[in-house]
């Protein structure tokens, strides 16, 4: 109901509030996401808003066209194919040569987006070698020159913040408001990059010896590369190029196969701004492209984010390849509740972080530990949950979208099986909830929110990352032992506690062993001056993303000693140009 909806969007996106004021969130889509909302034209749509040459840059658009069918009733999108997604590679957007490619779909509809190329070896190939031919003068260029590409990369993504969001929603499923946030946290790095040059200044110790100085100054690695998740296309690209670009590198990025609109909106965006031909190249593939950034002997370092199997095995290979690497991984984000707690702020709280994004945020808390007498939360978050909107993202009363593929629905409906049947309560079932929708949305991947309770640790529902709207709850005498029990999990992404009592909460983020905490914050991601910190399981790499860590990361130490002896300096002679000096009259 209206009287409802805002303190139910708030609550499921409220871990970036900022971006609903400052950006329209109401009143329906702006006449720039409007066409970018039916299903198939969105990359013909993006094209249209960018009409041209878009700054000079051949093969400019990062979509191709589709033929126009002769069949409006048979075809009432206008579209005979879907467009296929072309490469970035040397400031051009060029066709793959490959004759294998994946379907991108509309997840809550099942319609095809675009198609997206496995790219060649030599396109791959290339792609390489152009960001190592740009590196030299790239590298060279003033820092406060690339900080400025990156005052002009925000301004443009300020500009089109509704296109971005609405192929955000489009392509990956979670709702406006989500997308929203999506786009607006990687636009706030973007922000952050362009402090950089201070975060790159040196040091000095003069005289450290008769007549020796040392100092210490940061330089980049090189070439670096990246390799995105589904579930933030236009977040989590914003997390890597543009601090290693603004830092000196150059950057080799592989966005998800299951959504790389945004990441190809944003490239032809950062070409807009000015970064050089070659200093940003977009490949696309699966694990073959993968393993060609793991091997390839240019490529310095590589931030992933993604699943476990997929970070560890980036993560070992491309170490065993000499590269830098940080991995984000895997999570299994718990919240404790004390029964002293907030009652109407937890329980939104805990609503909007179980199931916003419909779960699939590496942040999700999907794992509740209520100590004592909190434990009569648990209906009132069952019953909140009850009332959240499930329908595609664009709908208007949207609170929670599809999920982003057939695989992850069945996957996730599965483990909420296994509890069922190792014994834990469903107290909300999610399952099946497509059949109830409009017509349109029957086929999507959707899954209601759902709550499991009466886990135990040694279920798979708790043991797994089910990634999906599904919140299990455990339960605790005392905090002590909600210490230990989240300390006993392997993942150390983020957790939560939720006290009116600060000698409690002190006592927790002093004897909680994860890397982000939030005190009475449900999803505490840090603003890009800090790092993403997550850590254990969920991290491998010793440099975090974005903030201090991430420019370190991107860059290595060099230390100079330099020894200039006096008696090098000849006698009577001065240095050229310097005749004058000292003279009563310049030039005598």
């Amino acid at each position: 109901s209206p009287s409802r909806a805002p303190s139910m969007r708030m609550g499921v996106c409220m871990w970036v509030p900022r971006a609903l004021k400052l950006f329209p969130a109401a009143g329906g889509p702006s006449r720039l996401v409007a066409p970018l909302l039916a299903a198939t034209a969105a990359p013909s749509a993006w094209r249209g808003v960018h009409g041209g040459s878009d700054g000079g840059h051949a093969g400019s658009h990062a979509f191709s066209s589709s033929a126009a069918s002769s069949d409006p009733a048979a075809n009432p999108l206008g579209v005979s194919s879907a467009p296929t997604v072309k490469l970035l590679i040397d400031g051009n957007f060029v066709e793959s040569q490959s004759k294998d490619f994946v379907e991108v779909n509309n997840p809550a509809t099942q319609e095809v987006v675009s198609k997206m190329p496995i790219c060649t070896d030599a396109e791959f190939n290339a792609a390489v070698a152009s960001a190592k031919d740009a590196y030299a003068s790239w590298r060279s260029s003033p820092p406060l020159t690339r900080s400025r590409v990156m005052f002009k990369f925000q301004e443009l993504i300020r500009a089109h913040f509704d296109e971005l969001a609405a192929n955000v929603t489009l392509e990956q499923g979670k709702t406006l408001a989500d997308a929203r946030g999506d786009v607006f946290r990687g636009l706030e790095v973007v922000e952050f990059a362009t402090t950089i040059p201070t975060l790159q200044q040196g040091e000095l110790v003069q005289n450290v010896s008769s007549g020796i100085d040392t100092y210490s100054i940061r330089e980049p690695l090189g070439v670096v590369a990246g390799i995105c998740p589904f579930n933030f296309p236009a977040m989590v690209p914003l997390w890597m190029y543009p601090v290693a670009c603004t830092a000196g590198n150059t950057f080799v990025l592989k966005p998800s196969e299951q959504d790389p609109g945004a990441s190809m909106m944003l490239g032809e965006l950062a070409m807009e701004a000015g970064l050089p031909a070659g200093v940003l190249n977009i490949v696309h593939g699966t694990r073959d492209v993968v393993n060609g950034i793991c091997d390839h002997p240019d490529i310095r370092a590589i931030s992933f984010v993604g699943s476990d199997q997929a970070g560890k095995h980036v993560y070992e290979r491309g170490c065993a390849n000499g590269k830098r690497v940080q991995s984000n991984m895997g999570a299994k984000n718990h919240a404790v509740v004390l029964p002293d707690a907030h009652e109407e702020s937890t329980v939104g709280a805990l609503t909007g972080a179980a199931f916003g994004a419909a779960g699939q945020r590496c942040m999700a808390i999907s794992a509740a530990v209520f100590v004592g007498a909190a434990s009569e939360m648990v209906p009132k978050i069952a019953a909140k949950a009850r009332g959240l909107v499930v329908t595609g993202g664009t709908e208007p009363d949207a609170d929670v979208g599809p999920m982003i593929s057939k695989q992850a629905l069945a996957r996730a409906e599965a483990l909420i099986q296994t509890g069922v049947d190792q014994g834990a309560t469903l107290v909300l079932d999610g399952r099946g909830i497509a059949g109830q929708l409009d017509a349109k949305y029957r086929h999507g991947n959707f899954l209601g929110p759902t709550l499991l309770d009466n886990v135990t640790t040694q279920m798979d529902c708790y043991r797994e990352e089910i990634f999906a709207p599904a919140l299990v709850c455990l339960h605790a005498d005392t905090l002590e032992e909600a210490i230990a029990m989240v300390n006993a999990n392997p993942y150390g992404n983020g957790t939560a506690i939720f006290t009116t009592n600060g000698a409690a909460a002190r006592k927790f983020q002093t004897e909680i062993d994860v890397g982000q905490v939030g005190i009475n914050v449900p999803i505490p991601v840090p603003l890009p001056m800090f790092s993403f910190t997550g850590s254990r399981g969920s991290f491998r790499g010793d440099l975090n993303f974005y903030g201090k860590a991430g420019v370190n990361f991107y860059t290595q130490w060099k230390t100079i000693t330099a020894r200039w002896p006096e008696s090098d300096i000849p006698k009577d002679v001065k240095p050229a140009g310097l005749d004058g000096v000292g003279a009563a009259t310049p030039g005598k």
